[in-house]
């Protein structure tokens, strides 16, 4: 790991040496949580992380995030589409308007042909564009894509197999690039990997596996408003802490995530800024409800477990860069609704429990769980993991073990059959989620998207949560679309399908030159703002 990142310091400093005119320019330097660099086709691997720093910088959706605010959970806003709506005559299907007058780095114009053509590179396996790996990403995200058409040059129709009224939600995952260049790109490559041109405020200009990716401003981009402050962006992948922190503290970065907590007060004390923020996200364990080995088919066990969880400790632990999660949603939300289980650290309930499913000190509860040392959202795994461990031992006499694995692997891993040989036993798995909108929760829990349709890897299937989850994709108002929002997250909390554990703060430490970044509550954010100084 340190030959790596002293190979991330070679190549920085050889990029920052390539020219006087380079050394001049502004040039943010990122190191993120990741292994290695996230790809750059336009659906970018290595989780949210990827998507946060290869997806949305350099490539546009039809839906964008509003990211411009830090008080409030972000919301949709127009991207390459002007507007969409479900067409009256057939909820299944959106119709989406088209933004005229966009073109892409080489000079396409973007057009419906253009978005006919990207959703065929993900959804239509004989096309020649056909990406295989993007294409299993895009399909997890938007699971219910039934089909799609060119209405003219500037509408496409996009049908679901079910009525979705959260289908936007989706649709912002879905990105889009040059049909010309992206052929181009798969023909040259960069460091064996194809590249793709955008519609975007960045493009990636230098790409080197495992070592960096530099991002180069957009003059051309087609909202002048939003032409970015900085010229160039250097993404730095570095999956160990300390490793990060050392980099900053050093000047060889401006900008880590992630940084480690014992560290954050010298930090602050040095001069650094440590930015937080609350947003939509969960670090749980998932329990495994389907398979044949699997402790978890009991509620009270999954119950049990929620009440012998010190989450206070782990925020201690974590200096304040976490707050407790004690169900998919937050207690403040107003969608978390009013269930019977308000889980808190209650060793002598959760005992209770567990012995009712037959779990005593004579025949203790021992499970396995799939964690990964590093990755998008996943905080500090391995110290988060281990404190779990030694909590759950001490509170509750479980036993757990772990198996630890890359986070490419644990997200290939949720994709699969519960007795899949590539968990090795795991009857539980740790790989952090966002909560943002009930497109995320359709995926993680309607009995439709267990793998390989989505990501229901625990195969959970409550019929109360089905049933208020289907009023809620036919919801016309407000009111409606909310109050079932409310009762599928009752039955989230009180029939758990997973171990709730944090819900993480956003924390990243950056140079006192760094201005004008906005902490948006939201896994992405926007980096057209930020200048250094």
């Amino acid at each position: 790991m340190r030959l790596l990142h002293r190979a991330a310091g070679f190549g920085l400093a050889a990029l920052l040496a390539s020219g006087p005119a380079l050394a001049q320019q502004k040039t943010l330097r990122i190191a993120m949580t990741a292994a290695d660099v996230p790809t750059t086709t336009g659906a970018p691997n290595n989780g949210f992380e990827g998507v946060r720093f290869l997806g949305y910088p350099a490539f546009e959706g039809l839906v964008l995030w509003d990211l411009s605010r830090a008080d409030r959970p972000a919301t949709l806003r127009a991207g390459l589409a002007e507007s969409w709506a479900q067409d009256p005559a057939d909820p299944k299907t959106w119709i989406f308007k088209l933004r005229a007058g966009v073109k892409s780095h080489d000079g396409t114009d973007f057009n419906a042909d253009a978005v006919i053509w990207n959703l065929d590179r993900y959804w239509k396996n004989d096309s020649p564009q056909f990406e295989p790996a993007g294409s299993g990403i895009a399909r997890a995200r938007t699971p219910i894509m039934a089909g799609y058409r060119k209405l003219d040059d500037m509408t496409v129709a996009i049908s679901t197999t079910r009525v979705a009224s959260y289908f936007p939600y989706m649709a912002v995952y879905i990105l889009m690039t040059s049909p010309q260049s992206f052929e181009a790109g798969a023909r040259l490559g960069q460091g064996g990997r194809p590249t793709a041109r955008r519609h975007r405020t960045l493009q990636a200009v230098q790409v080197h596996p495992r070592v960096s990716a530099e991002l180069a401003k957009n003059e051309g981009y087609w909202d002048k408003a939003r032409i970015p402050k900085l010229d160039r962006i250097l993404l730095l992948p570095m999956p160990e802490a300390n490793t990060r922190l050392a980099a900053l503290r050093s000047g060889q970065v401006d900008w880590i995530e992630v940084p480690p907590p014992d560290a954050i007060p010298s930090l602050k004390q040095a001069g650094f800024s440590v930015v937080t923020n609350s947003y939509p996200h969960v670090w749980p364990w998932f329990y495994q409800t389907g398979g044949t080995t699997t402790p978890f088919k009991d509620v009270r066990v999954r119950q049990g477990l929620n009440y012998c969880v010190d989450r206070a400790g782990l925020v201690s632990l974590l200096n304040g860069t976490a707050e407790p999660s004690v169900g998919w949603l937050k207690p403040s939300d107003p969608n978390f609704g009013k269930p019977e289980n308000r889980y808190a650290f209650d060793p002598a309930k959760g005992k209770a429990l567990l012995a009712a499913a037959g779990f005593t000190p004579q025949k203790p509860l021992k499970f396995k769980v799939m964690i990964s040392a590093s990755g998008s959202g996943q905080m500090l795994p391995l110290p988060m993991n281990e404190y779990m461990q030694q909590n759950l031992k001490e509170a509750c006499g479980v036993e757990v073990s772990f198996e630890v694995t890359e986070w490419n692997t644990l997200l290939t891993a949720i994709r699969q059959s519960p007795d899949a040989p590539i968990l090795n036993g795991s009857t539980s798995v740790n790989p952090s989620s966002p909560s943002s909108d009930p497109a995320v929760a359709a995926r993680y829990f309607l009995q439709a998207f267990v793998p390989p349709n989505g990501f229901n890897w625990g195969q959970w299937n409550d019929p109360a949560f089905e049933e208020a989850f289907a009023a809620l994709e036919v919801a016309k108002d407000e009111a409606a679309f909310n109050a079932a929002y409310a009762k599928a997250h009752e039955r989230l909390v009180d029939n758990p399908p997973w171990l709730y554990i944090v819900h993480d703060l956003n924390p990243r430490a950056m140079s006192k030159r760094v201005k004008g970044f906005v902490s948006a509550q939201s896994w992405f954010q926007d980096l057209v703002t930020v200048d250094l100084q």
